[in-house]
């Protein structure tokens, strides 16, 4: 559960804040950041089944290579939900030149980095280990997120990054617009790589329905650990939005549970990571996964990430195409939108492997009272 407002208060004033200077110094980690061994149990050092999809091909247009990737995606999203891309298009110096940009962000000093915080109920800013959501079970991370979202010439990344961090920041914020900007593209072949593998006769279904959409970009950073094997960069969860682009640099740590083990996926430089969250779950009517993954923390090495969450327009009604709905494959999910499944994660649910289930309860169970 995430904290109340009054809450939220109350712990901030027990002064925890994320400094891993100091934090890598002391003997024992303080208890928040202690995970429960139910959450720590290991690897099996097995790599997921994450193929492989050549974009440049798919979208060559050729039959068979359409089918075959299309095939694998089935497949996989079928049963776990993630797939990795290659050929997709995005230049390798503006990925590099992103990762470069977060060393300007997260080396900032602590208390500037406190002075642009990522309030309650709110999703854009610096959170150190989230302490502003949680108590406990504190995820060992730094993160920096902004929206993202086409709004004709106007440059939304960039004058985030001005309006928060300054003018200091403008190439800061160059780059992260261009990042977003080739993202934002790259879902649109993904989305309709996505139809393709479902099915749907219209294969542009989904990129239209997330035409206007909005994003989050992330920056995360996981720093070192003296104690790796109590903590967790990110705990168990299943992504509430539609899809991810995930971009992960070679220090390695992503796991996903399959088959009732974890799983990693080994990271490639040229390839992103790309995952259906539940949002897309639905509007697929089910027929595709959103599975639980975690981030594993290093004791040696920093690992960072580059994650781009894709979500419709806040007044779209998520619900499948009607074709992929039948007498023997009825509704799995009722219409919503995507800012309530958003609230009910900020107000009442911390986003774990239940969140769908539970939105869903919750959904029907608020509108019968009224």
């Amino acid at each position: 559960m995430s904290l109340s407002m009054e809450q939220d208060k109350d712990y901030q004033k027990e002064g925890l804040v994320f400094d891993t200077s100091k934090l890598q110094k002391q003997p024992d980690l303080p208890t928040e950041f202690m995970w429960p061994q139910k959450y720590l149990v290991p690897t099996h050092q097995e790599e997921l089944d994450a193929p492989l999809i050549d974009l440049e091909r798919f979208m060559r247009g050729d039959g068979d290579d359409r089918a075959t990737f299309a095939e694998l995606v089935r497949t996989a999203c079928s049963n776990h939900g993630f797939f990795q891309v290659i050929n997709h298009g995005v230049d390798a110096s503006l990925i590099q030149a992103a990762y470069e940009e977060m060393d300007a962000i997260f080396k900032l000093p602590l208390d500037k980095k406190l002075s642009i915080p990522r309030k309650p109920g709110s999703i854009e800013g610096y959170s150190g280990a989230h302490v502003h959501r949680f108590s406990d079970k504190l995820p060992w991370k730094e993160t920096f997120s902004f929206h993202y979202h086409e709004n004709g010439s106007e440059a939304v990344a960039l004058d985030y990054f001005k309006s928060v961090l300054g003018q200091d920041f403008e190439d800061t914020g160059r780059v992260y617009q261009k990042y977003c900007e080739a993202m934002n593209k790259l879902s649109g072949v993904l989305f309709e790589l996505l139809a393709v593998s479902l099915g749907v006769k219209d294969c542009l279904h989904y990129k239209k329905f997330f035409e206007g959409g909005t994003a989050l970009m992330r920056c995360n950073v996981y720093p070192p650990c003296t104690k790796p094997e109590q903590v967790l960069g990110q705990g168990p969860h299943c992504d509430t939005t539609s899809i991810t682009l995930l971009h992960q640099d070679q220090v390695g740590g992503l796991e996903v549970f399959f088959n009732n083990k974890w799983q990693s996926i080994r990271p490639q430089p040229d390839a992103f990571v790309i995952n259906i969250g539940d949002t897309f779950m639905a509007l697929s009517n089910g027929k595709y996964n959103s599975c639980v993954h975690r981030v594993l923390v290093n004791r040696e090495r920093e690992r960072k990430s580059l994650v781009f969450f894709v979500s419709p327009k806040d007044d779209r009604v998520v619900k499948p195409p009607e074709d992929i709905v039948s007498k023997e494959e009825p509704r799995k999910y009722p219409d919503f939108t995507w800012p309530e499944l958003f609230d009910f994660t900020v107000k009442y649910h911390r986003a774990d492997s239940d969140t769908l289930p539970s939105f869903v309860r919750w959904y029907q169970s608020s509108k019968t009272s009224i």
